[in-house]
């Protein structure tokens, strides 16, 4: 992974950090909000973007450009 981006939930807010970073590049109120900036930074960088539910489980993933998982490509 090279700078993939996280959205994820702590002390209390919505965050997004891109991947070897140790702190949030955004923070939102609303998990919609930062989902959306979390989607923008993803498609501009050309990488993952992980989205945790509130547990901290991955709930959902979508990558925007090479996808490592695609073995036929």
């Amino acid at each position: 992974m090279r700078g993939d981006i996280e959205t994820y939930f702590e002390d209390g807010r919505w965050k997004n950090k891109v991947e070897g970073s140790t702190r949030a590049a955004s923070t939102h109120d609303t998990k919609a909000d930062a989902v959306g900036k979390g989607r923008d930074m993803a498609r501009e960088r050309k990488v993952e973007h992980f989205i945790r539910n509130q547990d901290g489980r991955i709930g959902e993933r979508n990558t925007y450009g090479h996808d490592p998982r695609n073995i036929s490509g």
